[in-house]
């Protein structure tokens, strides 16, 4: 499943206008942790920087796969779920 995100925001450098911590775990919280751990703040600034127009999904829970730095090491993530509950209020969700 895509999320509409990367549909309506691929335009070259969006502006998140605002963000919030994430308060509880979801699927997108999930996502946002993987992109963040690997030091980018969405998917929206992973594909400008990245020039990229998919981002590699695990097909059973479309979780990220994996991700490229900025520094070119790649991280690789788990099917399952790696954002503990403790590690979920670090999660910044932005708004676009």
């Amino acid at each position: 499943k895509k999320s509409e995100i990367s549909e309506v925001m691929t335009k070259a450098d969006m502006k998140p206008k605002s963000m919030h911590r994430a308060k509880i775990w979801s699927d997108d919280v999930e996502n946002l942790y993987r992109f963040q751990q690997a030091g980018y703040r969405d998917e929206v600034e992973y594909k400008q920087v990245k020039q990229v127009d998919e981002v590699e999904c695990w097909p059973e829970t479309g979780f990220v796969k994996k991700l490229q730095r900025r520094d070119n090491t790649f991280y690789y993530y788990n099917r399952q779920r790696e954002c503990e509950d403790k590690d979920v209020h670090k999660v910044k969700v932005y708004v676009y």
